[in-house]
């Protein structure tokens, strides 16, 4: 809800029937809207004091919360108004007027505890409205602060829980404020004057009595205190109309003290903060009202450890799915699916997880362990898986429609038989490389663009495998046409061969006949020539033979006068050396 939040009237935010208490549906829609920190102001006291025309103020109208002006308590429950806060901008302020304390028609002051705790538990400041004094009376009127350790738990186990000795409880509890309506006395202690919080902490210091326990508790719970004194507003017969009074009819004073309250209130009056931390929206307030309500109608004591928790469930669960919202959405800006590359999709997914991380980190709480920033990452690391399957889908259906488009011409190419012929399969596969090509050069496919492809092929392995084997069939039947075309020319060349070598044989035969006939020719003159030639030479050799044999004749004759001449001569040197050896025996 924005600062300009038109809230006309109060709305009623704790309903209270017959001491059953039921939170209003309607006030829990007015506070989910209201998404600024919000200062909570609730005021509780008795009946007939004048809480609601402090509220009125504060919520700067004249009317609103009702005044009522019989002795009956008009405001059952806890009635809320919320305001733009006149001082804090981006700040809500949200106004809480409790039922009256003490009303005898209840019958029963249990209730009157539970609003106490309700109005402690629910606001930032807690203002305490009372007519008089501070005084033995009043304090015995706020025996409620009493009761508050029997009817607020800080934690779930009792083991770990030290009510009335740790600062923790304390820390639970808003600043208060304490207003004394009706004040006639003077402002002075012993004499001396002093002021409205001095009067305050005087009236706080232990005294016997039987206000000394709440005057314990006040101080030990509510850690920063405050105090307002108003003298009375206008005369006792103008009190009936005091919301149509304009501020020239109240008593200067009253008006004065009333002023200083919003004041204080506007400007020093905290936002509603959570134990430990983390800023109370309206969202958030109204969980805890849910959680504090349930507590009580089942009879247990609302828990300000558990209220937390289940706060920061809620409140974890909805950071968590914001975060998970905006990383969907900004992953869906940043990414273009289908993507070209895997890495692509994990580079948005890196920068989207940190900026949805961080939003969680700045929407959540008391996330203890860490442990809803860890369900974050795995339904980020989830939602990434999510989205890589869309980018496959993207890219599948991309890819798929491509291939149809490209191929389709292809397909019913093959319906025709086209490819159903010889060197068919040669020219399909040609033209399916073709495409293929083409679908390489696509841009935009995606991730599955190579895997789309091979399926897409794989699925048409079948078609392609029957067109090989048709044309291998076809030519099959064109080789044997062919090779029967082949062998009828061989033999017909063959037979125009042989024709020509009959025809050349038959001229060669020509040929050589009449080269034996002029080889006769030429051999009979030879033969003559040679048989004139060989008697020639005959005659030759017989006249050599004939001078041979007169040479041969005439050399024997030499030869055998030579020997007969060696033989006369050895015989001649025979005979001369025999008379030589005659004589020389004889000597």
């Amino acid at each position: 809800m924005d600062s300009g939040l038109l809230m006309p009237a109060p709305v009623c935010l704790i309903e209270n029937s017959n001491g059953q208490f039921r939170v209003n549906q309607e006030a829990l829609k007015v506070l989910t809207t209201i998404t600024q920190p919000v200062v909570v102001v609730a005021i509780v006291g008795l009946y007939r004091t004048g809480k609601s025309y402090l509220m009125n103020k504060l919520a700067r109208q004249k009317t609103g919360f009702s005044l009522g002006s019989t002795v009956q308590s008009h405001t059952k429950g806890i009635w809320m108004w919320c305001v733009p806060h006149p001082k804090k901008p981006n700040h809500t302020l949200i106004l809480l007027d409790t039922e009256g304390l003490g009303d005898v028609e209840k019958g029963d002051n249990k209730n009157d505890t539970w609003i106490f705790a309700l109005a402690v538990l629910l606001s930032s400041t807690f203002v305490y409205n009372s007519m008089g004094t501070i005084n033995q009376q009043a304090m015995d009127q706020l025996h409620y602060v009493t009761e508050l350790t029997d009817k607020i738990k800080t934690k779930s186990s009792p083991s770990t829980e030290q009510m009335n000795d740790s600062m923790e409880f304390a820390s639970l509890f808003p600043d208060f404020v304490w207003t004394v309506r009706d004040f006639t006395l003077q402002l002075e202690i012993d004499g001396q004057p002093v002021t409205s919080n001095q009067y305050l902490e005087n009236a706080l210091k232990l005294k016997k009595g039987t206000g000394e326990e709440a005057r314990i508790c006040i101080r030990k719970f509510f850690l920063n205190r405050k105090c307002f004194i108003f003298v009375p507003p206008a005369h006792t017969n103008k009190l009936k109309q005091l919301e149509e009074l304009h501020d020239d009819e109240l008593d200067v004073d009253f008006v004065e003290n009333t002023k200083n309250f919003c004041d204080y209130i506007f400007n020093d009056a905290k936002a509603k903060t959570l134990p430990g931390g983390g800023t109370i929206n309206g969202p958030r307030l109204g969980k805890l009202v849910l959680n504090y309500v349930e507590a009580i109608t089942s009879g247990d004591i609302p828990c300000v450890e558990n209220a937390v928790l289940a706060l920061a469930q809620l409140e974890n669960s909805a950071a968590v799915q914001r975060s998970l919202t905006l990383y969907e959405e900004m992953m869906r800006q940043k990414v273009h699916f289908p993507t070209e590359t895997l890495q692509e999709l994990l580079d948005a997914h890196v920068i989207c997880k940190s900026e949805a991380t961080k939003s969680f980190i700045k929407d959540s709480f008391k996330d203890v362990n860490q442990e809803f920033q860890t369900t974050l990452e795995i339904q980020l690391e989830a939602k990434l898986d999510d989205f890589h399957k869309h980018n496959e889908r993207e890219s599948l259906d991309r890819c798929t429609a491509l291939l149809q488009d490209l191929f389709s011409p292809l397909e019913e190419a093959v319906k025709q038989n086209t490819f159903s012929k010889p060197g068919g399969y040669g020219m399909f596969l040609q033209k399916k490389q073709e495409l293929i090509n083409k679908y390489h050069q696509h841009p935009k496919k995606g991730i599955q663009a190579d895997k789309t492809l091979e399926e897409y092929l794989k699925s048409k392995e079948t078609v392609a495998d029957a067109i090989n084997q048709a044309d291998k069939m076809l030519t099959a039947k064109e080789e044997e046409m062919k090779e029967q075309q082949r062998k009828a020319q061989a033999a017909a060349d063959a037979a125009r061969e042989l024709e020509i070598q009959r025809r050349r044989q038959e001229q060669i035969m020509l040929e050589n006949e009449k080269r034996q006939q002029e080889q006769q020719r030429q051999m009979a003159a030879n033969m003559e020539a040679q048989r004139r030639q060989m008697l020639a030479e005959q005659e030759r050799e017989q006249a050599r033979r004939l001078q041979e044999q007169a040479r041969f004749l005439q050399e024997q004759q030499r030869r055998e006068i030579a020997e007969q001449q060696c033989r006369i001569q050895n015989l001649e040197a025979q005979y001369h050396n025999l008379n030589s050896h005659d004589n020389c025996i004889i000597l």
